[in-house]
């Protein structure tokens, strides 16, 4: 099996490239991507960037040109979810875009206009395997992931509510329903797995810069686990 691995920043793939046997780079367009072996898997690295673009981007590519055949999203995200501390680690079971909003046309905010596409699920296979990882003194938890080209600092009332109640998020990042969304069009498995820097309120900017490097791990330690499993 080839597994494709995403991460948005330096600080979430570089743990992975150690661990690589017979490690190449490639460029490809703008994107360096590692190729090797990794608990005995084909795997196919890339540092996407941040933002939904690029990650859509490099998700395609892994699919055209490295033709993987499951592929997982690693890195941090803001907590949305009150029970879920620093450190601790969300796995999807869906992703939404929450900055989609068509509602004036009729269609449900983060619905994709004109389709029936809002929430995309995750592969339940992969799903079921993060969560039988340990990591001490974290919790590893199964939830809604939202995505949007924002970082979120506050919690005003009116967000809050559409994040958490409507939307049902857990936690809210950059990229993942985006790579998603490429994955469910074109019948790919994937798994989102983000580890909580911040909790997406007045300190999160602190926080993030504080713990991003840190905890990342906490994200390459399920896949890790993900990966001895399959």
């Amino acid at each position: 099996m080839k597994i494709g691995i995403i991460g948005a920043m330096d600080e979430e793939i570089q743990m992975y490239i150690p661990k690589i046997v017979n490690l190449k780079e490639e460029k490809y367009k703008i994107f360096l991507f590692y190729t090797g072996t990794f608990e005995n898997h084909e795997v196919v690295l890339v540092k996407s960037g941040v933002g939904k673009v690029f990650a859509a981007m490099v998700c395609q590519i892994l699919i055209d040109v490295y033709h993987i055949d499951s592929i997982l999203f690693t890195g941090v995200a803001g907590a949305l979810n009150k029970t879920l501390d620093i450190g601790d680690v969300v796995v999807s079971t869906d992703s939404v875009h929450h900055d989609f909003d068509a509602s004036p046309l009729g269609f449900k905010r983060g619905q994709i206009s004109y389709t029936e596409y809002r929430f995309f699920q995750a592969e339940k296979k992969l799903l079921d395997l993060a969560l039988t990882a340990k990591i001490p003194n974290q919790k590893i938890i199964s939830g809604r992931v939202l995505t949007g080209d924002q970082f979120f600092t506050h919690r005003d009332k009116q967000t809050h509510t559409y994040l958490v109640e409507e939307l049902m998020g857990d936690c809210i990042e950059m990229e993942g329903a985006a790579v998603a969304q490429v994955c469910h069009i074109n019948s790919i498995p994937f798994l989102i797995i983000r580890t909580v820097s911040d909790k997406a309120d007045g300190t999160a900017v602190e926080d993030y810069n504080t713990f991003k490097e840190k905890i990342a791990v906490n994200s390459f330690t399920v896949c890790e686990e993900i990966l001895k499993k399959l």
